[in-house]
């Protein structure tokens, strides 16, 4: 079980019997510095027009870091804060602890090395309506330092992304990409039962599959978040290869919650859509990183999967060398 810090007299937590704003932001982390409180910062930055209370908690869930990363949050004098430990069990469990301790109807999971925009809570909560399970926005891409690069920029007001019964395209491939541009209602994300603790890698592309087959989304054209890129992310820190999806992959196209909602022919046709849409990501990632050979290998396995999207694949790979 997940154990709450103990705080001093000046840094309570907040209190959690009064009325509550719209969101809490939940971090996992482990061993998070130097980007750990940039990301709490901005999350706690967050405020809507005219100065109106948007954010209700930010909910730091600690997974056993070593690197001095509670002792620096323990600084951050604010009552909205709180900070928990739920050592050695992994992110989606952190995540998880996180929903438990929430009490605000949306939620957002925020990256420990990634950022809010300023107006990001209000962009995405001006899109909320009853009914909804999650509202979603864009991200800008910066660096170990904080500047943007490359060109997403240019995307954001162009690339159209679906609205209302997103499931057929979550399951094409997760163009959501990253938490930090999503709230999510909490009743739903407690009757989709979190995130699944036996997945490390893509636990939130399951996840989101099993919130769109419970309601629908909305899509908001505006950049909320920025995604840091450097070395020692959980993503970029070694060359991610197919097999390392894999458990979430198979773990997404047999559950029934997701599963019973497609007919058996279009799930697999579905499913050949998503191993491409992977083997393309994973051939994206390897040109970032600057191996070409393996950015060959991949997306040759992935026009191999289904030759009709060899036209979608080289225009994806060809944008991440364009730096899109």
């Amino acid at each position: 079980m997940a154990a709450s810090m103990p705080r001093a007299p000046s840094h309570p937590g907040p209190d959690r019997s009064g009325p509550t704003s719209a969101v809490s932001v939940i971090i996992a982390v482990r061993n998070g510095l130097p980007f750990v409180t940039e990301a709490v910062a901005s999350a706690l930055a967050q405020v809507g027009p005219d100065g109106a209370a948007v954010l209700d908690a930010v909910i730091v869930v600690d997974d056993g870091s070593t690197d001095g990363t509670l002792d620096e949050l323990a600084r951050i004098e604010d009552p909205r804060l709180t900070l928990m430990r739920n050592p050695g069990r992994g992110v989606s469990a952190a995540r998880n602890a996180g929903i438990a301790a929430s009490r605000s109807p949306w939620l957002l999971f925020l990256d420990a090395d990634d950022r809010l925009v300023p107006d990001a809570l209000s962009a995405l909560l001006a899109e909320a309506r009853p009914g909804l399970v999650a509202v979603y926005g864009d991200y800008e891409r910066i660096d170990r330092d904080g500047h943007a690069f490359g060109r997403r920029r240019f995307l954001h007001r162009h690339r159209a992304k679906p609205s209302g019964d997103v499931l057929t395209a979550l399951l094409a491939g997760n163009f959501l990409i990253n938490g930090g541009v999503v709230i999510c209602a909490r009743d739903a994300c407690q009757r989709a039962n979190g995130f699944d603790p036996a997945l490390a890698l893509c636990e939130d592309w399951h996840f989101w599959c099993r919130l769109a087959a419970l309601g629908p989304f909305a899509h908001v054209r505006r950049r909320v978040m920025d995604y840091r890129v450097h070395q020692t992310s959980v993503m970029m820190h070694k060359q991610r290869r197919f097999s390392d999806f894999e458990p979430a992959f198979e773990t997404i196209f047999a559950d029934p919650l997701i599963t019973g909602r497609i007919p058996g022919a279009a799930l697999q046709d579905l499913r050949r859509r998503g191993q491409v849409s992977l083997l393309t990501y994973c051939a994206q990632q390897a040109v970032r990183s600057r191996a070409m050979d393996e950015a060959c290998t991949l997306t040759l396995a992935a026009i191999g999967r289904r030759p009709g999207r060899a036209p979608w694949v080289m225009a994806r790979v060809a944008g991440a060398m364009a730096g899109l």
